[in-house]
Protein backbone atom coordinates (compact mmCIF):
# COMPACT_ATOMS: atom_id res chain seq x y z
CA UNK A 1 0.00 0.00 0.00
CA UNK A 2 1.17 3.15 -0.66
CA UNK A 3 1.53 5.95 1.68
CA UNK A 4 0.42 9.12 0.81
CA UNK A 5 3.15 11.40 -0.54
CA UNK A 6 4.19 14.05 2.11
CA UNK A 7 4.28 18.15 0.85
CA UNK A 8 6.38 19.74 2.94
CA UNK A 9 6.82 23.70 2.44
CA UNK A 10 9.98 24.95 1.32
CA UNK A 11 12.42 25.81 3.79
CA UNK A 12 12.21 29.73 4.70
CA UNK A 13 14.43 32.13 3.00
CA UNK A 14 16.47 33.64 6.19
CA UNK A 15 15.59 37.64 6.27
CA UNK A 16 18.23 39.64 4.64
CA UNK A 17 20.75 41.22 7.52
CA UNK A 18 19.10 44.29 8.46
CA UNK A 19 21.77 47.07 6.75
CA UNK A 20 22.06 48.73 10.35
CA UNK A 21 24.03 45.53 11.52
CA UNK A 22 26.66 46.04 8.64
CA UNK A 23 27.11 49.47 9.39
CA UNK A 24 27.63 48.91 13.12
CA UNK A 25 30.15 46.14 12.00
CA UNK A 26 31.99 48.70 9.75
CA UNK A 27 31.78 51.15 12.40
CA UNK A 28 32.61 48.73 15.29
CA UNK A 29 36.26 47.47 12.68
CA UNK A 30 36.19 51.37 12.71
CA UNK A 31 36.95 52.12 15.83
CA UNK A 32 39.42 49.21 16.53
CA UNK A 33 41.30 50.78 13.98
CA UNK A 34 41.82 53.82 15.23
CA UNK A 35 42.33 52.51 18.73
CA UNK A 36 45.00 50.77 17.22
CA UNK A 37 46.67 53.50 15.81
CA UNK A 38 46.20 55.94 18.63
CA UNK A 39 43.73 58.33 17.63
CA UNK A 40 41.53 56.71 20.32
CA UNK A 41 42.43 56.12 23.61
CA UNK A 42 42.21 52.14 24.27
CA UNK A 43 40.55 52.24 27.02
CA UNK A 44 38.30 54.58 26.12
CA UNK A 45 34.72 54.09 27.69
CA UNK A 46 31.65 52.48 25.13
CA UNK A 47 29.55 56.16 25.97
CA UNK A 48 32.51 58.05 25.05
CA UNK A 49 33.49 56.90 21.94
CA UNK A 50 33.18 59.54 19.03
CA UNK A 51 29.72 58.92 16.91
CA UNK A 52 29.35 57.01 13.83
CA UNK A 53 29.78 60.78 11.69
CA UNK A 54 33.30 61.74 13.80
CA UNK A 55 34.29 57.74 13.14
CA UNK A 56 33.81 58.10 9.73
CA UNK A 57 35.56 61.87 9.49
CA UNK A 58 38.48 60.58 11.17
CA UNK A 59 39.19 57.46 8.84
CA UNK A 60 38.83 59.87 5.95
CA UNK A 61 41.52 62.44 7.84
CA UNK A 62 43.44 59.31 8.96
CA UNK A 63 43.30 58.06 5.10
CA UNK A 64 44.28 61.91 3.98
CA UNK A 65 47.63 61.76 5.48
CA UNK A 66 48.09 58.51 4.61
CA UNK A 67 47.84 59.34 1.18
CA UNK A 68 50.64 61.76 1.49
CA UNK A 69 53.10 59.27 3.07
CA UNK A 70 52.53 58.92 6.88
CA UNK A 71 52.58 55.24 8.28
CA UNK A 72 50.61 53.35 10.46
CA UNK A 73 52.83 53.89 13.32
CA UNK A 74 53.11 57.61 13.17
CA UNK A 75 50.20 58.25 14.16
CA UNK A 76 50.04 57.90 18.09
CA UNK A 77 52.51 60.63 17.69
CA UNK A 78 50.89 62.89 15.77
CA UNK A 79 47.33 62.16 18.45
CA UNK A 80 49.65 63.37 21.22
CA UNK A 81 51.37 66.47 19.72
CA UNK A 82 49.00 68.07 17.82
CA UNK A 83 45.13 66.44 18.32
CA UNK A 84 43.98 69.38 16.34
CA UNK A 85 44.55 67.49 13.32
CA UNK A 86 41.77 64.62 14.55
CA UNK A 87 39.16 67.35 15.81
CA UNK A 88 35.88 66.76 14.58
CA UNK A 89 35.86 70.12 12.80
CA UNK A 90 39.30 69.56 11.11
CA UNK A 91 39.38 69.65 7.09
CA UNK A 92 42.20 67.57 5.43
CA UNK A 93 41.70 70.13 2.41
CA UNK A 94 43.11 72.76 4.12
CA UNK A 95 46.82 72.10 4.92
CA UNK A 96 47.02 70.64 1.06
CA UNK A 97 48.82 74.31 0.53
CA UNK A 98 51.51 72.74 3.49
CA UNK A 99 52.27 69.70 1.17
CA UNK A 100 52.13 71.88 -2.27
CA UNK A 101 54.58 73.98 -0.07
CA UNK A 102 57.02 71.24 1.15
CA UNK A 103 57.26 70.07 -2.43
CA UNK A 104 57.53 73.28 -4.68
CA UNK A 105 59.46 74.94 -2.09
CA UNK A 106 61.83 72.92 -0.28
CA UNK A 107 61.95 69.91 -2.85
CA UNK A 108 60.94 67.13 -0.62
CA UNK A 109 60.14 64.27 -1.36
CA UNK A 110 57.26 62.31 0.60
CA UNK A 111 60.01 60.60 2.95
CA UNK A 112 61.15 63.94 3.60
CA UNK A 113 58.29 65.92 4.51
CA UNK A 114 57.04 63.04 6.49
CA UNK A 115 60.20 63.03 8.41
CA UNK A 116 59.53 66.51 9.03
CA UNK A 117 56.17 66.17 9.72
CA UNK A 118 56.86 63.45 12.44
CA UNK A 119 59.13 65.63 14.15
CA UNK A 120 56.95 68.46 14.21
CA UNK A 121 53.20 68.06 12.90
CA UNK A 122 52.71 72.10 14.18
CA UNK A 123 54.18 72.28 10.39
CA UNK A 124 50.71 71.14 9.14
CA UNK A 125 48.70 73.65 11.01
CA UNK A 126 51.14 77.13 9.91
CA UNK A 127 49.85 79.15 7.43
CA UNK A 128 52.15 78.47 4.12
CA UNK A 129 52.75 82.32 3.52
CA UNK A 130 52.73 84.32 6.94
CA UNK A 131 54.50 81.61 8.90
CA UNK A 132 56.63 78.59 6.48
CA UNK A 133 58.26 80.53 4.06
CA UNK A 134 59.16 83.96 5.72
CA UNK A 135 61.62 81.39 7.68
CA UNK A 136 62.56 79.12 4.77
CA UNK A 137 63.55 82.17 2.61
CA UNK A 138 65.43 84.15 5.28
CA UNK A 139 67.47 80.60 5.92
CA UNK A 140 68.00 80.04 2.84
CA UNK A 141 69.65 83.67 2.29
CA UNK A 142 71.79 83.23 4.84
CA UNK A 143 73.35 79.56 3.34
CA UNK A 144 71.58 77.09 5.51
CA UNK A 145 71.07 73.97 2.92
CA UNK A 146 68.83 71.10 2.96
CA UNK A 147 66.13 72.80 4.78
CA UNK A 148 63.95 69.48 3.28
CA UNK A 149 65.93 67.41 5.41
CA UNK A 150 64.05 65.19 7.63
CA UNK A 151 65.30 66.01 11.33
CA UNK A 152 63.66 67.33 14.43
CA UNK A 153 66.24 70.46 13.80
CA UNK A 154 65.16 71.29 9.88
CA UNK A 155 61.42 71.01 10.93
CA UNK A 156 62.06 73.16 14.34
CA UNK A 157 63.55 76.14 11.93
CA UNK A 158 60.63 75.39 9.33
CA UNK A 159 57.83 76.34 12.62
CA UNK A 160 60.16 79.05 13.79
CA UNK A 161 59.04 82.72 12.95
CA UNK A 162 61.31 84.78 10.91
CA UNK A 163 61.12 87.57 13.69
CA UNK A 164 62.93 84.44 15.90
CA UNK A 165 65.49 83.90 13.80
CA UNK A 166 67.09 87.11 12.99
CA UNK A 167 66.79 88.17 16.57
CA UNK A 168 69.88 85.37 17.19
CA UNK A 169 72.03 87.27 14.07
CA UNK A 170 71.19 90.81 15.43
CA UNK A 171 72.34 89.32 18.92
CA UNK A 172 75.98 87.86 17.19
CA UNK A 173 76.29 91.36 15.32
CA UNK A 174 75.87 92.73 18.55
CA UNK A 175 79.10 90.03 20.51
CA UNK A 176 81.27 92.01 17.04
CA UNK A 177 80.55 89.92 14.16
CA UNK A 178 79.77 91.56 10.74
CA UNK A 179 76.43 89.80 8.98
CA UNK A 180 78.21 87.76 6.91
CA UNK A 181 79.80 86.31 9.61
CA UNK A 182 76.86 85.62 11.48
CA UNK A 183 75.45 84.30 8.36
CA UNK A 184 78.22 82.17 8.42
CA UNK A 185 78.11 80.46 11.73
CA UNK A 186 74.21 80.15 11.62
CA UNK A 187 74.21 77.91 8.69
CA UNK A 188 77.32 75.66 9.74
CA UNK A 189 75.74 75.82 12.76
CA UNK A 190 71.82 75.78 13.04
CA UNK A 191 71.69 74.42 16.42
CA UNK A 192 72.33 77.89 17.17
CA UNK A 193 68.33 79.10 16.32
CA UNK A 194 67.15 76.82 18.85
CA UNK A 195 69.40 78.18 21.75
CA UNK A 196 67.98 80.76 23.91
CA UNK A 197 70.16 84.11 23.86
CA UNK A 198 70.23 84.59 27.87
CA UNK A 199 70.23 81.18 28.86
CA UNK A 200 72.58 80.05 26.69
CA UNK A 201 74.05 81.80 23.83
CA UNK A 202 74.87 84.85 25.92
CA UNK A 203 77.08 82.42 28.47
CA UNK A 204 79.00 80.82 26.26
CA UNK A 205 80.56 83.82 24.54
CA UNK A 206 81.40 85.44 27.54
CA UNK A 207 82.97 82.11 28.46
CA UNK A 208 84.85 81.83 25.49
CA UNK A 209 85.89 85.38 25.38
CA UNK A 210 86.11 86.36 28.46
CA UNK A 211 87.35 83.08 30.25
CA UNK A 212 89.36 81.28 27.59
CA UNK A 213 90.44 84.72 25.87
CA UNK A 214 89.32 83.28 22.27
CA UNK A 215 87.85 85.10 19.28
CA UNK A 216 84.60 84.62 18.56
CA UNK A 217 84.65 84.10 14.85
CA UNK A 218 87.14 81.77 15.11
CA UNK A 219 84.75 79.00 16.94
CA UNK A 220 81.27 79.14 15.43
CA UNK A 221 81.02 74.98 15.99
CA UNK A 222 81.28 75.84 20.06
CA UNK A 223 77.79 77.82 19.91
CA UNK A 224 76.42 74.82 18.67
CA UNK A 225 77.48 72.77 21.71
CA UNK A 226 74.98 71.51 24.49
CA UNK A 227 76.93 73.29 27.40
CA UNK A 228 79.66 75.04 28.21
CA UNK A 229 81.64 71.94 29.70
CA UNK A 230 81.12 70.55 25.95
CA UNK A 231 82.43 74.14 24.88
CA UNK A 232 85.65 73.91 26.81
CA UNK A 233 86.35 69.93 26.39
CA UNK A 234 86.29 70.86 22.17
CA UNK A 235 88.77 73.60 22.76
CA UNK A 236 91.23 71.33 24.89
CA UNK A 237 90.63 73.28 27.16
Amino acid sequence: MLLPSLHLPPPKTPPPTPLYLKFRTSRHQNLRYLKAIGIIHPHTKPTNLPSPQTTNHLISTVNFLKSKGIHDQDFPGLAILCPELFAPDFDPSQIEHVFHFLISDLNATVQDFRGLIVNCPHILLSDVEYCLKPPAEYLKGLGVEKLNEPSKQKAFLLNARAKKLKEKIRFLRSRGLRFKEAAIFCARMPAIFGYNVDDNLRQKIEFLVEEMERELKDFPQYLGSVCIRGLSQGIGI
